[in-house]
């Protein structure tokens, strides 16, 4: 009897061993900025002032065996996108998910950014505190509500090239876009105008109540729709935090910042050990006005939880158990 040829079906391809993970891109508040507990070299040393900090919401997900934060303080969308930038002394953060999701299984990226391209969040805020130190000039709020929704549409374009620029970098690391979940968030509202109405200020919330009342009510809102438009014109998720640290922003606790989510006004000399002279200005009070520690575990909790949901889009919001969950 001749020999019979058994043809087996071809592999579906190796197993991927690497290990998984979950990737942050972005400005400070996701790099962690205001969390504490700092990367080595990214406290100033040698320029580099991204904060990154161990404690930032990417490292408080349950999603994959790594967590990689790529984001840094004071980032616009130019640098997280492929375009040839330096900030801090680092370069393309979507450059570097390059090589990230060669070495692991990236099933999660997650992007904040914008608040540093046309809306300039950290100026504003500077600028709502001058306004407090003068009490007769010209509120906060009078010029932002010409200016913001105009300074909203400037920075959408933006916001959508570098999420281009992230699918770009995947695709160049071998992933198809069904593969991974690419996620765009909105950003908390630091300040109320629930704050003790005459101490406010000397317990660290130099603002005008209406200004705080505009930015909580109008201006956060209104960023996070704009943000809301970018994620559907881009095919992306979108997990909306307008409203996540709600009743737990800066000085809303009064004398105390126990239970609060959100940093005061906060003036760090150890900045100079770090960065010398370099820390003069505004590096000093860098982590003012940004989620804490706490809030950033919330955050990577609800992070995780919606992800894990499956929703498209869902919003961040504390439940009867004092904890946040993606409400869709």
């Amino acid at each position: 009897m001749g020999a019979s040829l058994v043809v087996l079906p071809a592999s579906a391809g190796a197993a991927d061993t690497r290990q998984t993970a979950v990737v942050s891109l972005g400005d400070s508040a996701m790099s962690g900025e205001g969390a504490g507990s700092y990367e080595p070299g990214t406290e100033g040393q040698n320029g580099n002032w991204c904060h990154r900090s161990t404690q930032s919401m990417i490292h408080r997900t349950a999603l994959a065996e790594r967590t990689v934060n790529l984001a840094c303080s004071g980032a616009d969308s130019s640098n997280v996108s492929l375009a040839d930038t330096t900030h801090y002394t680092e370069g393309s953060q979507a450059r570097r998910l390059v090589e990230v999701a060669r070495q692991y299984r990236v099933t999660t990226v997650l992007v904040q950014v914008g608040a540093n391209d046309d809306p300039r969040f950290a100026d504003t805020m500077v600028d709502c505190v001058a306004a407090w130190v003068n009490p007769f000039g010209a509120s906060c709020r009078s010029k932002l509500a010409t200016q913001w929704p105009a300074r909203l549409t400037a920075m959408a374009p933006k916001v959508e090239t570098a999420l281009r620029d992230v699918r770009s970098a995947m695709a160049q690391a071998g992933y198809a876009d069904s593969s991974y979940s690419l996620v765009l968030t909105s950003y908390a509202s630091p300040v109320t105008e629930k704050m003790d109405k005459l101490l406010h200020g000397p317990q660290g919330c130099p603002l005008r109540l209406p200004d705080a009342a505009y930015g909580r009510t109008v201006a956060v809102p209104q960023f996070a729709e704009a943000l809301r438009g970018v994620a559907s014109r881009s095919g992306v998720k979108f997990l909306d935090f307008s409203r996540a640290t709600e009743g737990r922003e800066a000085c809303s606790k009064g004398g105390s910042s126990t239970g609060e989510w959100q940093r005061r006004l906060t003036v760090d000399p150890y900045a100079l050990v770090n960065g010398g002279l370099d820390a003069i200005g505004i590096h000093l009070a860098q982590q003012s006005f940004h989620p804490n520690a706490a809030a950033h575990a919330q955050l990577g909790r609800c992070v995780t939880e919606f992800v894990n949901g499956g929703a498209a889009s869902a919003r961040c919001l504390e439940g009867a158990d004092g904890n946040l969950h993606a409400v869709a």
